[in-house]
């Protein structure tokens, strides 16, 4: 495979990565502090089957097109630029893999509250925290990655 089709799809890949993970934080934030117990249901129910079908599937093309196009260009993978980007890789996914389990638990309060035709449970707004707080860092870890893939700094 050509050093141009990789990088095609590494790039759509991280588009989708990044897109997927901005756009379900701002609508399970959003629709979560609208306190709006149906809303929830249905929004955290398509979060959820957004992690799986995008986040999770580009977690892997990610290293596997990266590490490839590495090898095609000729660049060495101990180059501080390259460490750096699979230590902030590894970091964003130290805090996706929670947020994973955390969803699927607000996932399921959210269904049972709206079925139930009831408040969420504290627990729920406590999984809130965790998962906006394991977002942050998750953001501006991927955020440098990107910087340092354009960059490639010496």
């Amino acid at each position: 495979m050509s050093y141009l089709v990789v990088k095609w799809l590494h790039i759509l890949s991280s588009t989708f990565l990044f897109g997927t993970g901005i756009g379900s934080a701002f609508y399970m934030l959003f629709t979560s502090l609208s306190r709006d117990v149906r809303a929830i249901a249905v929004v955290s129910r398509h979060v959820v089957l957004a992690d799986w079908i995008f986040t999770a599937t580009t977690v892997v093309v990610q290293p596997v097109t990266g590490i490839y196009m590495i090898h095609l260009a000729g660049y060495p993978l101990q180059s501080a630029w390259i460490m750096w980007s699979i230590a902030l890789y590894f970091v964003a996914g130290a805090c996706w893999l929670p947020v994973v389990w955390i969803q699927l638990k607000m996932r399921d309060m959210a269904q049972v509250a709206a079925r139930d035709h009831t408040e969420l449970p504290p627990r729920y707004w406590r999984y809130l925290r965790i998962w906006t707080a394991l977002g942050i860092p998750a953001f501006f870890a991927l955020v440098v990655v990107f910087w340092l893939m354009v960059a490639k700094p010496v």
